[in-house]
């Protein structure tokens, strides 16, 4: 069922909040692309949609194209762009490639990564030190028998560590993957034990609001929950102290210096396992390939973002999240990445900004979350900073709301272009957003990106224009996953996307897409926590809360507020003989936070007699959803579905005003 919010809404015709001058579309590396293109296709490109629709017209000619414009580093000559349907789709077969060679094919004293801990410590890596400690981590993991294929894993917070332990595994064509250390060693070994990893590269710690927080009795448990794991390397983050015996130093390894070397795989072989946000089940290993992500990752930060050689990119995240791998991206361009260890509010609301000005940051990403808490603490980055540097503000996780374009006109400044940008995990890119060619409105993303065949589909699976829509792809992007770990036969891959709509990936977002060609997005389709830029899984949240023996059941979902809040209640039956009081609040509290995350923890706790399910025994998060946003009942799902209709109408009495309507 589509949601009520339309087009109507919407000024269509309003004048835009930002348009780019003459001068600076002429300098942009986007600009020079289209020329490109226009070039080689013979094709006329006036605007951004002209070479948009080129590129989902043409799409052999666009990612070619992108492939020589940026000069990737490949062996062999390719059979052809792009071979196969979705989702067998399959890029560049014959050609060879490795991500970590293009990460590090810049050289020199220059400042590769700045690294800084929620202390204020500020370290600056030259591309040449990188380059060195990438090879001796490398020399590390082939001592330890890592090859081709196999799997490495970090439990790492967002430090300069995480980033050289990804490429020196990613250069020896063997897979990464991470999560922080925030998460508990069971929430950790439900994501990494399905690899089977080989070496394990796990922190001592992380600080947070001013607090450390001790995590080694967290990785000796990892450890037991990872009986593949042949090596445990020990990054300090709180201490030198080694975590647990026998682990090996983070000093130990880099004192053995080595050349890096550069295992060229084939271009579609994987490169690294992120996570699904799903709501049932262990978390879904979703793989991208090498070459799928140099293109795509080039073409979004090097076309999108125009980020180039010296070029500062600071974007808040955590190695939980895909932004981090997004940022790492970063290095492929020559830019300087930027690394955040810490809370985007301590000592107080105004750090990130400040980091911005501090590492002089041409592009900040940030959540709508922290826009508006920095609107509501009264924070004036324009006044009391320099951030003369700052051209680009990134912002993702959520839809962004108009009053926070206008926020960052009138405090941030006039000149800076909102790239407001949405995409997922999923294709670890986005889907729409800005380039330095496109004008902004607010409250709108201003078109899809390029490569992206956008649009929005009515529940016939017609396509609609003005109206609110499923978020419908129709051709293949590079980095959409090229399978999910332990689905051999690709059902479940099938199935989380394709089965909607046969042949076309809907990815469970409900936009508009309007007369003149931007997009807003209204919400999610699914059941996916979406908080603070963040997508969480309720599944994560079920595990701890219903292993208490003091509960019964819980249910969480993740309500938008209007003007870019977010409410995430987490409903709970007391088990036979409880009641919800203060202490159970807290046992439940301490126990999210201790064994899945901080930002697990829910913004309330509220008893309820009876959490309502489907007649096969699913919880029905997505139909309370749209009840507390104040949808009726009777019109979101059939009665004859619901094991319990009176514990499905207990909800409406959390029906909030102040809840973005976006689904019936």
């Amino acid at each position: 069922m589509t949601p009520t919010t339309s087009a109507s809404a919407h000024d269509v015709s309003r004048a835009p909040i930002w348009t780019p001058s003459p001068d600076a579309v002429e300098a942009s590396r986007i600009d020079r692309f289209a020329g490109y293109v226009a070039q080689r296709t013979g094709s006329p490109i006036e605007t951004y949609l002209d070479l948009w629709a080129l590129s989902v017209e043409q799409t052999d000619e666009f990612w070619t194209a992108v492939s020589e414009f940026f000069a990737l580093i490949v062996d062999g000559e390719p059979e052809c762009t792009v071979v196969g349907a979705m989702p067998e789709t399959r890029w560049f077969p014959g050609l060879r490639v490795n991500y970590a060679e293009h990460a590090l094919r810049h050289h020199g004293s220059g400042t590769a990564v700045i690294s800084i801990d929620e202390g204020g410590t500020t370290q600056e890596m030259s591309w040449d030190d990188l380059r060195a400690q990438v090879g001796s981590v490398a020399r590390f993991l082939r001592e330890q028998g890592v090859t081709r294929g196999d799997r490495v894993v970090g439990y790492l917070p967002n430090s300069a560590h995480a980033v050289v332990a990804f490429l020196a595994t990613v250069s020896l064509g063997a897979l990464w993957s991470a999560c922080g250390p925030d998460y508990g060693a069971a929430g950790a070994a439900a994501r990494f034990a399905q690899l089977d990893p080989v070496v394990l590269f796990a922190a001592d710690g992380y600080t947070w609001h001013g607090r450390p927080h001790d995590r080694r009795s967290e990785v000796a448990a990892l450890q037991d929950l990872l009986p593949t794991v042949r090596a445990t390397v020990h990054v300090p983050i709180l201490s030198n102290a080694l975590a647990t015996a026998g682990a090996h130093a983070w000093a130990d390894l880099l004192a053995r210096p080595a050349p890096v070397q550069f295992e060229r795989v084939d271009f579609n072989d994987p490169l690294w396992v992120l996570y699904s946000s799903g709501t049932t089940g262990t978390p879904k290993g979703i793989v991208h390939s090498h070459g799928g992500v140099l293109l795509e990752h080039h073409k979004l930060l090097g076309l999108h973002h125009d980020l180039g050689p010296g070029d500062r990119f600071f974007w808040y995240t955590t190695t939980n999240w895909m932004m981090w791998n997004l940022v790492v991206s970063g290095l492929l361009l020559g830019s300087t990445i930027v690394v955040y260890d810490g809370s985007p509010t301590y000592p107080n609301p105004q750090r990130l900004w400040t980091i911005a000005a501090n590492c002089r940051a041409r592009v900040l990403g940030v959540s709508p979350g922290y826009l508006l808490s920095c609107a509501k603490a009264g924070v004036e980055p324009a006044r009391d900073l320099d951030l003369q540097h700052l051209e680009i503000l990134g912002s993702t996780g959520a839809p962004l709301a108009e009053q926070q374009y206008d926020w960052v006109h009138d405090h941030v400044g006039s000149t800076i272009q909102v790239a407001s940008v949405s995409g997922g995990t999923d294709v670890v890119s986005g889907f729409a957003g800005s380039a330095p060619n496109t004008a902004v409105w607010a409250g709108e993303l201003s078109a899809p990106m390029l490569g992206v065949a956008l649009e929005a589909r009515d529940e016939n699976g017609r396509p609609v224009v003005g109206d609110v829509g499923e978020l419908v792809i129709t051709e293949p992007m590079p980095s959409m996953p090229v399978f999910f770990w332990n689905d051999p036969d690709g059902t479940r891959y099938r199935t989380s996307y394709f089965e909607t709509y046969p042949g076309l990936w809907r990815h469970g977002d409900w936009v508009i897409v309007t007369d003149r060609g931007s997009v807003l997005v209204t919400g999610r389709s699914d059941a996916t926590l979406n908080r603070h830029g963040v997508r969480l899984g309720s599944a994560d949240i079920y595990d701890v809360v219903e292993d208490l023996p003091e509960v019964g059941e819980a249910l969480v979902v993740g309500i938008e507020l209007d003007g870019g809040g977010y409410w995430m209640p987490l409903f709970v039956v007391p088990a036979p003989g409880r009641s919800l009081d203060d202490e159970l609040r807290e046992r439940i509290t301490t126990a999210i936070r201790t064994h899945a995350s901080p930002r697990h923890v829910p913004d309330e706790i509220i008893e309820v007699p009876a959490i309502p399910h489907t007649r096969t025994g699913k919880k029905i998060e997505i139909p309370i959803k749209r009840i507390v946003q104040g949808a009726d009942v009777d019109r979101i799902i059939g009665s004859d579905t619901i094991d319990d209709l009176d514990a499905l109408r207990y909800f409406t009495r959390f029906t909030r005003p102040d809840a973005a309507s976006r689904t019936p």
